[in-house]
């Protein structure tokens, strides 16, 4: 038989254990390793299988939580820990403490399709939502006043298995959210909030807001499996990243629209402060700035342009995105249709919403350039991804060189009290805390070198890791063999899968194609020699996820299996079924080498090397992502490209060998090469490096502080001068982009001229005078500006290395410039015309230019 319906009955608590429930709600546990103690203490064998304090007091027999009830030693510690959470909350921290008279907002709205804070809260399928659980995690580390807001998925993402043949096998359990670490957000009267969005047909979607607790950070969860929605709507939130486009537009619509419906009713019920800035993870939330637009026509009366200029103030994009074919695109009929008949967001009319997600192609409404239309601050993930992105989307910023459109980068980072094994922590602070090994926020300045710590006490503890690792992979291998139908007896050379001893290799990550989870079988014979060989072996464990409708990528994860199945492979590379969080942390902790190889520049950033890192794992990879900003070869190594091949096959031919020859060249030899105590001095001095350098630099307190100083704070400043008086600030930007819109055809460079003192030959240094006529068709002088450009010319006089100079107006309708020349070499200049507004983020922002 089976149930028609679930629920959760919570325990039961003795008074005295009143405060165990707050410990285990709080997923600050997930991140602090006292809490975790407490816990296992009542049962140590119980939390080893449950792994989540909460399941924790509903495993506990009550006899047992009797008996803790009177152990004072017990109780001393549940008021200790319990006064350490107040204290972590309410603290003032990094945030709080920064200089006085900056104008820091007092919330932030985070949006994201998915938040990994654990797996106790599986709401996550990869990359994207472990940045997003870091995100807040590191933002609570630092006192930054997130709220997250998001979907719950009543299947979150599928449990994955093998069948025989080695074919990835999806089933999706059923989560009930009460017993979870969440909590229904209630009203006045004490029934559950619910927030609505309309839909086509006179219909609505309700949802109820769950609310996790992520150390100092609400994460509002927004669930339609309510009973006020008609069947078809009560799965609007079933699974991540499921269903079709129509699917997917409405989980799109209650994550933008109704995500900022939650996050009004939550502050005003708990008077939280409203959100000044909205950062939107990703494109899929985007529709959270039409909802805004529509608050701010509704409430004050502005016309939609002016909205839209206080929208944009306040709003922080993330793209992900390194390829046009990631991008979210829904069909403009499907938007029309959801959007149309004007109940969704009344005031706001349907070709102003087209307008802004419109691409080349007309028939499909794109959501990456919504979300980079409605954001005032744009960013890529790496450096390297901020380029490409800025190349990718240069036809929305036409007339300018890609280096000025106007996406910057912050590079992603991991949250290293989540990530670092806490053996590892207690070896470099010698204390167990809710300290990263760099500090409480990331920041200490010490240099895990200058600890005191000897080559031999961390390679002891890097071997301690590993084999911790090695009992984990065979615990698995095991499982996903009796999974797959073999019997129990057949599987005796399971314990001889892996070696504690043996040259550790790590690949696990999402398996689209890109990613080539194959490319380390391009030749199987040279592999097959690597692991088997007899005084240098290595040993590789593979684990990663293809989304349900890839069967190209469910082949590849085919092949490899097949290829680990050989009866002479098998103890040597394994391929570990349903990675996920909890997996993550040994692959992580306990590999000597982690292994990156995408299609240079399709990796965004990639963050699962960073975690590695922390670790003490030494990175061997493709320079794209973060890794192009950080290798400095001496903290791992670099696989080369093979740059300008354009057939896939020659290009992963090529390196799949340089791979093969790295790793049998220098990776292996410098792990085994050993002095007379058995250390591996060489190595041992590469890992260190590691830690002291990228320790510090891929901590997500570094990549949150960014967050702050170069969009939150500016965004902030930027939407309450857009606001204050009535809007006045918006409504005159709008004002002014009219205007501009009206004349800028008219506007001219009319003549230019360069004068230079008489000299035989021109020298760097020199100065030159550069004049120009222009003509702005109205405009003041005070609403451009007008800039000489100089840089380097070749054979098509185009500007490379351009170095820009403002001019001033010296009479009326003529501007003039001094500049020392800044180089050697053929160069040459022009002149243009740029908008100008003090709310104007960057002179990019609107898109217009006027050359000479």
């Amino acid at each position: 038989m089976r149930a028609i319906r679930r629920f959760t009955v919570r325990a039961s608590l003795p008074e005295p254990l009143a405060g165990l429930r707050a410990l285990a709600t709080n997923l600050r546990w997930t991140w602090h390793p006292p809490t975790r103690d407490l816990f296992a203490s009542m049962d140590d064998d119980l939390f080893r299988r449950v792994r989540d304090p909460l399941r924790m007091l509903t495993a506990v027999p009550p006899a047992r939580l009797e008996e803790l009830a009177g152990d004072e030693d017990f109780l001393t510690r549940v008021r200790a820990m319990s006064e350490d959470l107040e204290r972590y909350l309410t603290e003032d921290r990094w945030y709080q403490q920064r200089p006085q008279g900056e104008q820091s907002p007092d919330a932030i709205a985070y949006f994201s399709m998915e938040f990994g804070v654990h797996e106790a809260l599986p709401n996550y399928s990869g990359g994207l939502g472990v940045l997003a659980g870091d995100h807040l995690k590191a933002a609570s580390d630092l006192g930054v006043p997130l709220i997250g807001v998001g979907p719950l998925y009543r299947s979150g993402y599928f449990r994955q298995s093998l069948s025989l043949d080695g074919w990835q096998v999806e089933h999706y359990p059923v989560i009930e959210p009460s017993a979870l670490p969440l909590e229904l957000l209630t009203g006045e009267d004490s029934e559950p909030v619910l927030v609505h969005v309309a839909m086509p047909r006179g219909r609505d979607l309700y949802a109820q807001v769950w609310q996790a607790q992520v150390g100092r950070v609400p994460l509002l969860l927004l669930d339609t499996d309510v009973e006020a929605n008609d069947e078809d709507l009560r799965r609007v939130t079933d699974r991540l990243y499921g269903g079709d486009a129509d699917h997917r537009i409405r989980q799109e619509i209650l994550a933008g629209i109704g995500g900022m419906r939650a996050v009004r009713r939550y502050c005003e019920l708990t008077g939280h402060p409203q959100p000044e800035v909205f950062h939107t993870n990703e494109g899929h939330a985007g529709f959270l700035g039409l909802e805004r637009a529509r608050e701010v026509i509704g409430e004050h009366g502005l016309a939609f342009d002016e909205a839209l200029s206080a929208v944009r103030a306040g709003t922080v994009f993330t793209t992900h995105t390194p390829v046009p074919a990631g991008i979210d695109r829904f069909p403009v009929d499907l938007v029309q249709h959801y959007f149309g008949d004007g109940r969704l967001l009344p005031g706001l009319e349907l070709p102003r919403i087209l307008a802004l997600g419109a691409e080349d192609n007309p028939g499909m409404f794109n959501m990456a350039h919504m979300g980079l239309r409605l954001a005032q601050r744009s960013n890529g993930v790496s450096q390297l991804h901020g380029r490409v992105s800025r190349r990718m989307f240069a036809r929305l910023w036409p007339g300018f060189d890609d280096a000025e459109v106007p996406i910057s980068s912050v590079t992603n980072g991991v949250h290293g009290p989540t990530w670092v094994a806490r053996e590892l922590t207690a070896l470099l602070d010698g204390k167990h805390s809710d300290n990263s090994v760099w500090g409480r926020s990331g920041e200490s300045g010490r240099l895990p070198s200058q600890m005191g710590v000897s080559d031999e006490e961390l390679w002891a503890l890097r071997r301690d890791l590993r084999q911790k690792l090695v009992l984990e992979v065979r615990r698995r291998v095991r499982n996903a063999w009796l999974q797959r139908g073999a019997s129990a007896l057949e599987l005796g050379w399971v314990n001889q899968v892996f070696d504690p001893d043996v040259l550790t290799v790590g690949f696990a990550r999402r398996v689209p194609t890109y990613k080539r989870l194959t490319l380390m079988l391009r030749d199987p014979e040279r592999l097959r020699a690597l692991l088997l060989d007899d005084e240098r072996p290595m040993q590789i464990v593979v684990a990663g996820k293809s989304h349900p409708a890839d069967e190209g990528g469910k082949a590849l994860i085919q092949q490899v299996v097949r290829f680990t199945d050989d009866t002479a492979i098998r103890r040597r590379m394994v391929f570990l079924p349903d990675y996920d969080m909890s997996m993550a942390r040994y692959l992580y902790r306990g590999c000597d080498v982690w292994l990156n190889n995408p299609t240079r520049p399709l990796e965004a950033c990639g963050t699962s090397g960073m975690k590695s890192a922390l670790n003490g794992g030494l990175n061997l990879s493709i320079k794209d992502g973060w890794w192009d900003e950080c290798y400095d070869g001496s903290n791992g190594w670099a696989i080369p490209t093979a740059d300008g091949i354009t057939d896939p096959l020659r290009r992963d031919e090529l390196e799949s060998a340089a791979l093969y020859d790295l790793l049998g060249q220098q990776v292996a030899p410098l792990f085994y090469e050993r002095d007379s105590a058995g250390v591996p001095r060489g190595w041992m001095s590469m890992v260190w490096h590691t830690l002291d350098v990228l320790g510090p630099r891929v901590q997500a307190s570094r990549m949150v502080r960014e967050y702050v100083e170069t969009a939150y704070h500016p965004a902030a400043v930027t939407s309450a001068a857009a606001a204050t008086d009535g809007y006045a600030g918006a409504r005159s930007l709008a004002e002014y982009r009219r205007r501009a819109d009206a004349v800028w055809r008219q506007v001219r460079v009319l003549d230019t001229e360069l004068t230079v003192e008489a000299q035989e030959r021109l020298v760097v240094g020199d100065e030159v005078r550069v004049r120009a006529k222009v003509d702005l068709a109205g405009l003041a002088p005070s609403e451009v500006e007008v800039q000489t450009v100089v840089g380097r010319v070749g054979d098509t006089d185009e500007l490379a290395e351009p170095m820009t100079v403002p001019m001033q107006p010296s009479q009326e309708g003529e501007y003039t410039a001094t500049l020392r020349l800044p180089r050697a070499g053929s160069l040459g200049y022009t002149v243009r015309i740029l908008p100008r507004h003090d709310l104007l983020a960057t002179p990019a922002e609107l898109g217009k230019v006027v050359l000479a």
